[in-house]
């Protein structure tokens, strides 16, 4: 029996828990330096008592950013195997973090199935389930039906569980006086919406916080606070609705850390480059540092079919104001469920926007592989310019079918190469051009 019941308790009584230690060696940070943090809320080891074959990692904004896949099925893609491709992609690819956003058929075997095999953290959003377990319809579930879910998933092995503790019976009147182009995109944040609009009771997952959090103290899981009312369009973005509710979960998530119990908090998703930034700092105030977790953000609304390019632009500039965890977005978003190529696409798209980020912030040893990468390059050490590469088979693959005449060059530049020819002029070589 272990001495401790999360790891925020464990740092809080001076205990350095084998997660803090791995993390430690991952982020180029001392042990005591990554229990400091984990005490104080900023970093979050999401790392379920039960999930035992899981890597750790620390989500946090001085550490690297981390990445999250969202998969699961639906009623009209409901292969099982199909997903574990995903997430097999998805972990080799480097991605921290899988989420597990079925909604059609019986989940647990597969979420069972993930918190045995996975290693990454593993996240959920109870309130999709709730519906799919009980086979009822949403106004037929009860705030019990909802919690007892919450306890299915901890008991599961879940490491992280989104929560949309934020939205209230007053945001329903804030909604209906507020008008919004959008209104709310969130699933879950609709669904609780319509359940209190139907039902005329308090969203559960506010009215019984504290008891969800007895549940997440129990088994070790970090509560991710939902933004249910994250901007949906460029044209929401920054408005009452959003910020009211980001006040709520600065309140949650004070709560939370009362009882030991880790927390993020999730962030916007359509916004305008030039309001990220503030964002990004008003959530640092108002949840005091609390590690963010955005969607994105997306910069434009106008590019289905490339968000995985949006995102990328608007996650490089949230994770280098501050944001810690980057929600993929795939070429597939507002258009289908990702295969298995969208599913590489949005991780390359969000592990460049975080990459590009950890840089900006001078996060340790975060420019490594780029200064590699320079005098791999310099040198035409093309074997070497492969192993630094995000993605090797890509950028061989390119190069080998448009292979040029000599090797120290490129097909776009032959030998107009500048690098070739500054190489030989420092060498006080002859250049040949002709």
């Amino acid at each position: 029996m272990r001495p401790y019941t999360t790891q925020m308790d464990a740092a809080r009584r001076g205990i350095i828990t084998p997660e803090m230690k791995a993390v430690a060696a991952k982020e180029h940070r001392t042990e005591e330096e990554i229990r400091g943090l984990v005490a104080g809320g900023q970093v979050a080891i999401c790392a379920n008592r039960l999930h035992t074959c899981l890597d750790p990692n620390g989500v946090g904004s001085m550490l690297r950013t981390k990445i999250n896949v969202n998969l699961g099925v639906s009623r009209d893609c409901k292969d099982y195997d199909v997903e574990m491709q995903k997430v097999m992609t998805a972990v080799d690819m480097g991605a921290e973090a899988i989420m597990d956003l079925s909604s059609h058929g019986n989940t647990q075997p597969f979420r069972r199935r993930l918190t045995a095999e996975c290693p990454a953290m593993i996240g959920t959003v109870p309130v999709y389930d709730s519906v799919i377990h009980y086979q009822r319809d949403l106004a037929e579930l009860t705030a019990k039906d909802f919690i007892d879910v919450v306890r299915l998933h901890a008991e599961d092995g879940v490491d992280f569980l989104t929560l949309h503790g934020g939205i209230t019976r007053k945001t329903i009147e804030q909604i209906k006086k507020h008008k919004r182009k959008m209104n709310i995109v969130s699933r879950g944040g609709a669904l609780v919406f319509a359940w209190m609009s139907m039902t005329g009771n308090e969203n559960p997952f506010y009215e019984y916080f504290d008891e969800i959090l007895d549940i997440c103290r129990e088994y070790d899981v970090t509560v991710s606070l939902g933004d249910a009312c994250r901007p949906g369009c460029l044209a929401d973005a920054s408005d009452v609705c959003q910020i009211e509710e980001l006040v709520r979960l600065g309140e949650l998530t004070k709560r939370a850390w009362e009882k030991d119990v880790q927390v993020m908090v999730e962030g916007p998703g359509h916004m305008p480059m030039d309001q990220i930034e503030a964002n990004m700092k008003l959530q640092q105030t108002i949840c005091m540092g609390a590690p963010f977790y955005v969607l994105g953000p997306i910069v434009t609304d106008f590019a289905p079919g490339f968000d995985h390019i949006t995102s990328a632009i608007g996650g490089a500039i949230a994770a280098a104001s501050g944001a810690a965890f980057l929600c993929y977005v795939t070429p597939a978003e507002h258009l289908a469920l990702p295969n298995v190529e969208d599913v590489k696409q949005g991780i390359i798209a969000s592990r460049i926007a975080a990459h590009a980020a950890d840089i900006a912030k001078k996060v340790p040893n975060a420019r490594d592989l780029d200064d590699q990468m320079a005098d791999a390059r310099r040198c035409f050490d093309w074997e070497k310019q492969w192993e630094c590469s995000i993605d090797p088979e890509t950028a061989r693959s390119i190069r080998d079918s448009r292979a040029p005449e000599y090797d120290d060059t490129c097909s776009m530049c032959g030998k107009f190469c500048a690098v070739r020819s500054m190489n030989k002029a420092l060498n006080g070589e002859y250049i040949d051009i002709l």
